[in-house]
C-alpha cells in the first residue's frame, strides 16, 4: 500500500465546505483589483484612461510575486509586533496544513487579494501626472515596508490586534485608510517632488502644477466598475470569516445593506443640488458605503449597517468638496482618484465607528468574543483603540509612502512626475500604446493645465 504524504493527511484535515467556499471569494475577489483600474481609467481625462487603467494590471503581477517571496511571511510569519518572521520566505511550507479550516496556501492566496486590492486603490495617487514605469519598484517597495507591517500588526499577531485589541473585520485601516493616505501621499509628492533627480531639475521640464477639474472620461467604465466591485466587495467581507457560517451570511447582507445606503444617499444630494441623476454620484456613494462596513462589518447588525452607509456617503460627499475649493487650487491639491475623501477620511471614519457600534452579539455569530463597543455594550475603551489604530496606520501609510516615492524619484530614470508636455497632451499617448478616448462638446479644447506649450 502506498503511504500517504503528510501533505494529503493535511489537506484531509481540512473542512471542504469551507474551502469551497473561500475558492469561490478568492476568485470573486480577484475581479476587484483590474476593476480599480478600470475606474480610475473611466473617472480620468479621456486622454488619461489607459495611463490610468494599466497600474492596477502591474499590480496583480507584480503583488504577486513580491507575496510568494516575502510578502506572506512578513504579514502572517510568527515574529515581532510589526513584521513577521521568515520562516515563509518563497512560501516555504505553504501548503495544505490547515489555517482554521482551510489549506494554508489558499488562505495565501486569499489575503494576496486584500493587499493587491490595497496597493491598485493606492497607485490612483499617480493618475494624471504619473509616469508607469515607477510605479512597479513602488509597488514592490509600499507593499514590503507599508502595508505587510500593518497587515501583520493587525491580522498577523502584531501590535494592534494581538496587543491592543483593534476591531478591525476586513480592512478599515490596513485597507482604506492605508491605500488612502498612499495615494494622498503620491499625490502631495507630485505636486511638490522635493527630491527630485538632478537631471529632471535642469531641464525644467517637469513643472509640478494643479490639475484642472473636468468629468470623467467614459462613464460606462464607471458604471462596469461600479457593478464588479460591488458584488465582489459582498464576497470580500463574507469571505473575511475564513469559514462558511452565519457571520459570512451577515456579512454579506450588512455590506450590500451599507453600499446601497450610501449609494442612494449621495445619488440624492447630487440630485438635490444639480436637478440631475450621476452615476459617479451613485457610485462614490456606494464606494463610501463599502468603505464604512468593511472594518465592521462582521460586528454590527442590518440596521446599524443602513446607519453606516448614510453616515459615510454625507462625510465623504462633504470630504470631497475639498478638491473644489481655491485653497485646493492654490495649494495644487490633486485628488483625481477622489481617494482622499472616500478612502482616507472615510476608512478613519469608519474605523472609528466600528468602535461605536460593534456588537458582541453579531461576533459570536462567527464564534468569536470580542467587548463590543461603545454604544451596544458600553465599551468605551473601545473607542480610544480605534482612534489609536487610525492614527498608526495613516501615519505609518503616509509618511512611509512619501519616503518611497522619494527615494524612488531619485533615481535617474525613475522620475515620477510626467513631463510638462506629456501631462498637457495626455499621458496616454506618451505612455502606452493604446488609450480610451471620448469627447464633450464642452471640453474639446480641454487641457489640464493653462500653460501653452508647443506641441509636435
Amino acid at each position: 500500500m502506498m503511504a500517504t504524504s503528510p501533505i494529503l493527511e493535511a489537506w484531509e484535515a481540512c473542512d471542504k465546505v469551507d474551502t469551497l467556499f473561500i475558492i469561490v471569494c478568492t476568485v470573486i475577489c480577484w475581479t476587484i483589483v483590474p476593476t480599480v483600474g478600470i475606474a480610475y481609467g473611466g473617472y480620468t481625462w479621456k486622454r488619461n484612461g489607459m495611463s490610468a487603467a494599466i497600474p492596477a494590471v502591474l499590480v496583480i503581477a507584480t503583488c504577486s510575486i513580491q507575496w510568494f517571496v516575502v510578502g506572506y511571511t512578513l504579514s502572517y510569519g510568527s515574529g515581532g509586533l510589526f513584521f513577521g518572521g521568515f520562516e515563509h520566505l518563497f512560501h516555504k511550507g505553504v501548503l495544505s496544513e490547515p489555517v482554521g479550516t482551510i489549506p494554508a496556501i489558499l488562505f495565501s492566496e486569499f489575503q494576496l487579494v486584500f493587499e493587491a486590492t490595497v496597493c491598485a486603490i493606492a497607485i490612483g495617487g499617480f493618475c494624471e501626472r504619473g509616469r508607469i514605469l515607477p510605479i512597479i519598484p513602488f509597488i514592490v517597495l509600499w507593499a514590503t515596508f507599508i502595508y505587510n507591517p500593518l497587515a501583520h500588526s493587525v491580522w498577523g499577531g502584531g501590535l494592534l490586534g494581538e496587543d491592543l485589541g483593534v476591531l478591525d473585520f476586513a480592512g478599515g485601516t490596513p485597507v482604506h485608510v492605508c491605500s488612502g493616505a498612499t495615494a494622498t501621499a503620491i499625490s502631495i509628492y507630485l505636486s511638490y517632488p522635493l527630491f527630485r533627480s538632478s537631471p529632471s531639475r535642469s531641464t525644467q521640464q517637469r513643472t509640478p502644477s494643479h490639475i484642472r477639474l473636468h468629468r470623467p472620461g467614459n462613464s460606462f467604465f464607471q458604471l462596469l466598475s461600479l457593478i464588479i466591485i460591488w458584488g465582489s466587495w459582498l464576497a470580500f467581507d463574507a469571505g473575511t470569516t475564513l469559514s462558511l457560517s452565519f457571520q459570512s451570511v451577515m456579512a454579506l447582507c450588512v455590506t450590500n445593506l451599507c453600499a446601497s445606503a450610501g449609494a442612494l444617499t449621495w445619488g440624492l444630494i447630487n440630485f438635490y443640488e444639480s436637478g440631475k441623476w450621476s452615476i459617479d454620484a451613485i457610485f462614490m456613494g456606494a464606494i463610501s458605503g463599502l468603505v464604512m462596513i468593511t472594518p465592521a462589518a462582521g460586528f454590527v447588525d442590518m440596521p446599524t449597517s443602513f446607519l453606516l452607509g448614510v453616515i459615510g456617503a454625507s462625510f465623504c460627499r462633504q470630504a470631497l468638496r475639498i478638491k473644489f475649493t481655491k485653497f485646493a487650487h492654490h495649494w495644487r491639491w490633486v485628488d483625481n482618484g477622489d481617494t482622499f475623501a472616500t478612502h482616507c477620511l472615510g476608512g478613519i471614519l469608519a474605523t472609528i465607528c466600528t468602535g461605536l457600534f460593534a456588537k458582541k452579539e453579531v461576533a459570536a455569530y462567527g464564534g468569536v468574543e470580542i467587548a463590543g463597543g461603545v454604544f451596544f455594550d458600553g465599551n468605551i475603551r473601545q473607542l480610544w483603540i480605534q482612534i489609536v489604530e487610525a492614527l498608526i496606520g495613516f501615519s505609518w501609510s503616509f509618511i512611509g509612502s512619501y519616503v518611497i516615492i522619494a527615494l524612488i524619484d531619485c533615481v535617474p530614470g525613475l522620475e515620477v512626475l510626467a513631463t510638462d508636455k506629456q501631462i498637457h497632451e495626455g499621458l496616454d499617448h506618451n505612455e502606452t500604446e493604446e488609450g480610451f478616448f471620448i469627447e464633450y462638446p464642452d471640453e474639446v479644447d480641454y487641457r489640464p493645465t493653462d500653460k501653452r506649450i508647443a506641441l509636435d
